[in-house]
């Protein structure tokens, strides 16, 4: 059992093993059963009155928690919810060979599983995966795939950024602009940072249909995972304007601006909405539609960040609503606007999460989320503020960055970010008091798509330090012999079909990535990044760009 990942609460081995065969009988409760079942599918296990695998529900184990002894007479399983049981049934799957991990076994193929004991509780509630899809598209498939590779992994949300200047990925029936022009732009810049732009000339879009959310909901939900959309606002706002320019902060006060195009560089844009009532009720029927076909929407991210308020500070129609509420600023303006849409959303059932600069700029509903990625410092603030936190800062969750300082890697944003120092984050500090870490709800790593091309690049990038990330978030660090436990995990990443970045460095094919770009190291530096981002959580302009 050494070789499990992540490592459980504790495991107790004994001599001997015992025989799962294909078509293994699972016993218990319909939706425990169905868990078990789904997580061993490459078994074909099928329920039965009394088999090899029995299940049972337990609350008092709490929630995704389960025990499992391995013995002589079977596989016991009491798990605390259906989530627990899913996840039992994951650990039982990392205890056969990695072809288990395998879509099929072959014809006759009969496994054996290591006697013993395993008790197993998490560390962290939320335990994610941020994937960046309005800067590229990544097709249902590749989002369905990612919901396949973090239940291995006991990963639980899947923080999907729809919309930013770059492309709107969502069908609306209620303004259908917002897909019909907002979901693709005619080309895409290609050349490095702080160089003269040149672009490929090649239409680039996508988007997901509610059909699409619906069915990565469903799909999710089966697989322990809660899907957190994100609809950024009220800056990243190209892509939307270019749909409703009805919506620009400069269209009032009767002024008649140049209209935006959705965006087809990288960085940040000036385009913001407008802050007044019509865009908050435009906003909340977007968001109505998009929780509706998701089926379940705990969580919804309305973002907040990287906010150019200069626009609305022009504007005298805003200036007048803003001296209406009483408020002696555009960024207590800001505030204000992100309050009212997580007002509609606790309204409709959703609790809302914003980036940090929402909680630096004012006071948000005391329910609302927050995700500092700017670092521990702006986190703690949050915490103590009484807010819970979603570990996310740059260093070293934002999976964009390369994992060596070195040309033989694919282009990134800048370096380097390591497995191990993935490993060796810390979510919750021993620094911070006890009620600042009761606050830490968990930790995610950020896969943001400018230089993510498609699924290949995703892998390579996500993988295996979002291994690291799921250590660290189930188990609260990384155990003892995490480095062989990890080497051993990457055969079961093979039998997937993970094209993962090996731990020695690239394969031949994998240099440069798309277009064979390669990186250049040194340019942005993530230690020079985070001193800048920290500082800039204590400036009064903090909602603007910090890159």
């Amino acid at each position: 059992m050494t070789d499990l990942l992540p490592l459980p609460t504790a495991f107790t081995p004994a001599g001997g093993s015992l025989g799962l065969p294909g078509g293994v009988v699972v016993s218990g409760p319909a939706e425990p059963v169905d868990a078990v079942r789904l997580a061993l599918a490459v078994l074909d296990p099928r329920p039965g009155e009394a088999g090899t695998i029995t299940v049972e529900l337990d609350a008092s184990l709490g929630a995704e928690s389960y025990v499992m002894d391995v013995t002589d007479g079977g596989v016991r399983i009491a798990a605390g919810d259906r989530a627990g049981a899913f996840y039992a049934g994951q650990t039982l799957r990392q205890l056969l060979p990695p072809a288990a991990f395998r879509a099929a076994a072959g014809a006759g193929t009969s496994w054996s599983v290591p006697l013993g004991g395993v008790r197993d509780t998490p560390r962290f509630s939320w335990r994610g995966v941020h994937l960046d899809v309005a800067r590229h598209f990544m097709p249902k498939r590749e989002v369905l795939r990612m919901v396949d590779i973090m239940a291995v992994h006991k990963l639980n949300r899947l923080h999907l950024h729809l919309v930013d200047d770059q492309g709107w990925r969502v069908e609306s029936r209620r303004h259908p602009r917002l897909h019909e022009v907002g979901a693709h732009r005619p080309r895409t810049i290609t050349s490095y940072y702080r160089e003269e732009p040149a672009f490929d000339d090649v239409p680039h879009g996508g988007y997901y249909t509610l059909e699409d959310l619906a069915e990565i909901g469903a799909y999710a939900r089966a697989r322990a995972v809660t899907v957190v959309p994100e609809i950024d606002v009220p800056g990243h706002a190209s892509a939307i304007l270019a749909a409703y320019p009805g919506l620009d902060a400069r269209a009032t006060g009767g002024r008649r601006p140049e209209p935006f195009t959705v965006l087809d560089r990288w960085g940040i844009s000036p385009a913001i909405l407008s802050p007044l009532p019509e865009t908050v009720d435009f906003l909340t029927g977007v968001i109505e539609e998009i929780t509706g076909a998701l089926g379940e929407a705990p969580y919804v991210h309305i973002g907040g960040d990287e906010c150019v308020l200069d626009d609305w500070a022009a504007s005298p129609e805003i200036v007048a609503f803003q001296a209406e509420l009483g408020l002696e600023s555009v960024s207590d303006l800001h505030a204000w606007f992100l309050r009212r849409l997580a007002d509609a959303l606790a309204e409709r059932g959703s609790r809302a999460v914003v980036w940090d600069e929402a909680f630096v700029s004012g006071t948000l509903r005391p329910d609302t989320i927050v995700m500092p990625w700017r670092g521990q410092g702006v986190a703690r603030r949050a915490a103590a503020a009484g807010h819970d936190v979603v570990q996310t800062p740059v260093f070293p969750l934002y999976f964009d960055y390369a994992e060596a300082s070195s040309e033989e890697e694919p282009v990134a944003i800048g370096d380097a970010i390591t497995v191990s120092d993935v490993a060796a984050f810390v979510p919750a500090p021993e620094s911070w008091t006890a009620e600042e870490r009761e606050r830490v709800l968990g930790a995610q790593f950020q896969l943001w798509s400018e230089r993510l091309p498609d699924g290949r690049a995703v892998d390579y990038r996500a993988w295996p330090r979002g291994c690291a990330l799921a250590e660290v978030a189930w188990s609260g660090s990384a155990g003892a012999g995490f480095d062989a436990r990890l080497e051993a995990h990457l055969g079961r990443l093979d039998a997937l079909g993970v094209e993962y970045r090996p731990l020695t460095g690239p394969h031949p094919w994998q240099l440069g990535g798309a277009g064979h770009r390669r990186h250049r190291p040194g340019v942005v530096k993530v230690e020079e990044t985070m001193k800048h981002l920290e500082e800039m959580t204590h400036e009064a302009d903090s909602t603007r760009p910090s890159m």
